[in-house]
C-alpha cells in the first residue's frame, strides 16, 4: 500500500486508517463481536493500514483493550493513536485536561493498548477550565519522557461551538496557533468527506501549509456514503445516527443523488469498484498529508477500504463528485 507521512515528526503511516472506535462504542451494540472486531484489526494490517484510531473514552476503554489485544502480538506492524481529555458518566461527557490526570491517563492507555510508546496521542477536547497550554504542556513531557512519539488534535468537537458568522473551524485554528508554542502539532483530526466538506475551506490548508498530517474523520460519512443504507431502516437507540439530523429517513431519501453519483463514478472505474472506494479515493485526493480512518468492524469492509488507495481518479471524475448535490440535513 502507499504510505504517507504524518507531520514534522515524519512518521510514516499506511494511505488508509482504522478508526477502531465503531467495534465498541456509539454503533449498534448487537453487531459488537470482540472476536470478530479482533480479526479485522489483524486484516487492517496485514492490508497496509497501519494507522489504529482509537481513545480512552470509547467503551469507555474496551475499544483500548481490543486494539491492545492486536498489539501484543503486532506492536511493530501498528501505529497506534489514541486520544485522552474526555471523561465518560452515566449521562454525560465532560472534558478534562489537568496535567495530572493527562499523566495518569497516559499511563492507563499504555497499559491496556500493551505497549510502551504511544505514535500519535492525541487532545480529543480541550477543557474550558484548563488553559490549553498546560494541557498541551503535559502531552509535551509525555513525548520528552520517551512514552508517546507526537502529538495530535482532534476537531471532532467544532460543531457543538460554532458561532454565528464565523467559519467552523476557526475556533481550532486560533487553538493549533497556541499550542504550536508549546510544542509541534504532527497531526489534526477532522471530520471530511464527500458530504461534509467544511475543513477544505480553512482548516485543511492551515495544515498544508505547516506540514502537519490531516486524520479525515467519518470519510465514508458514517456508513451513509457506502450506499448500503436503506433509508428508514432505522438503528439501534444507542447508534449515534439514530439523533443525527443527516440519518431521518427524509433526510437519507433527499441525500441518496450523492451515493447514486458515487455509484456513477464506480460503475465507469471497474466493475469491483465500490462507492465506499470511491467516497474514500476523493478524501486522499486531497492531498499528501491526508489519511482517512474510516470506521470499520468486520474484515470484508477493511480489506475494501484499505483497496481504495489503489484507486486513481481522474480530474474529471474528481469534477464529477465536487458537482453532485450538497447534503441536506445540518449539524448546526
Amino acid at each position: 500500500m502507499e504510505r504517507r507521512t504524518i507531520g514534522a515528526a515524519a512518521l510514516e503511516v499506511g494511505a488508509v486508517g482504522l478508526g477502531c472506535m465503531p467495534m465498541s462504542w456509539a454503533y449498534s451494540a448487537s453487531r459488537q463481536r470482540g472476536e470478530e472486531s479482533v480479526r479485522a484489526v489483524h486484516r487492517a494490517l496485514d492490508e497496509g493500514s497501519t494507522l489504529l484510531d482509537t481513545a480512552d473514552m470509547y467503551g469507555p476503554f474496551t475499544n483500548e483493550l481490543l486494539v491492545g489485544r492486536v498489539l501484543r502480538e503486532r506492536r511493530p506492524d501498528a501505529f497506534v493513536s489514541t486520544k485522552v481529555g474526555l471523561l465518560v458518566g452515566d449521562q454525560h461527557i465532560v472534558a478534562n485536561g489537568r496535567p495530572g490526570y493527562v499523566r495518569r491517563a497516559c499511563d492507563a492507555s499504555l497499559r491496556r493498548l500493551q505497549t510502551d510508546v504511544i505514535d500519535l496521542y492525541q487532545l480529543h477536547r480541550a477543557d474550558p477550565e484548563v488553559p490549553v497550554e498546560e494541557t498541551w504542556g503535559a502531552l509535551a513531557e509525555l513525548v520528552q519522557a520517551g512514552k508517546v512519539r507526537a502529538l495530535g488534535l482532534s476537531a471532532m468537537g467544532a460543531r457543538t461551538g460554532r458561532r454565528s458568522q464565523a467559519r467552523l473551524y476557526d475556533a481550532t485554528i486560533r487553538q493549533l496557533e497556541r499550542v504550536q508554542q508549546v510544542f509541534p502539532v504532527s497531526a489534526v483530526q477532522a471530520e471530511l468527506s464527500v458530504w461534509s466538506t467544511e475543513a477544505l475551506e480553512s482548516l485543511l490548508p492551515w495544515c498544508s501549509a505547516r506540514g502537519v498530517g490531516f486524520l479525515a474523520a467519518m470519510p465514508l460519512g458514517n456508513g451513509f456514503l457506502t450506499g448500503t443504507l436503506t433509508p428508514g431502516g432505522g438503528f439501534e437507540p444507542e447508534d449515534i445516527r439514530a439523533r443525527h439530523p443527516r440519518f431521518t429517513a427524509e433526510m437519507m431519501a433527499a441525500n441518496q443523488p450523492i451515493v447514486a453519483g458515487l455509484r456513477r463514478v464506480a460503475a465507469r472505474l471497474g466493475p469491483e469498484v465500490t462507492t465506499a472506494q470511491v467516497a474514500l479515493a476523493w478524501v486522499l485526493a486531497q492531498g499528501r498529508h491526508v489519511v482517512p480512518v474510516p470506521g470499520a468492524k468486520r474484515e470484508r469492509w477493511v480489506a475494501q477500504n484499505a483497496r481504495a488507495a489503489e484507486l486513481r481518479l481522474s480530474a474529471a471524475d474528481l469534477t464529477e463528485v465536487a458537482e453532485l448535490p450538497r447534503a441536506q440535513g445540518s449539524w448546526d
